[in-house]
């Protein structure tokens, strides 16, 4: 969406209108929530990896410790 803006010496760079403002805040906002919810989607997405990771290490530790003791080898 392209905003207009007003151009005289005195505004230069700011919104023509309340409306503009408006317009511009709203844009704004929605680019913020779409921001929030990627980052909580992928903050999501770690933790449940971090999760897997830390079950498959369990996993890893109590076959070790099987085949250490199946060996004979004391911890």
């Amino acid at each position: 969406q392209v905003q207009k803006y007003a151009m005289s010496d005195k505004d230069k760079g700011l919104p023509a209108s309340d409306d503009g403002v408006q317009d511009l805040t709203a844009v704004v906002q929605t680019l913020l929530s779409q921001m929030q919810d990627k980052f909580q989607t992928m903050s999501d997405q770690i933790v449940g990896r971090i999760d897997e990771m830390g079950s498959r290490i369990d996993e890893l530790e109590k076959n070790l410790g099987d085949l250490l003791n199946q060996s004979g080898v004391d911890d």
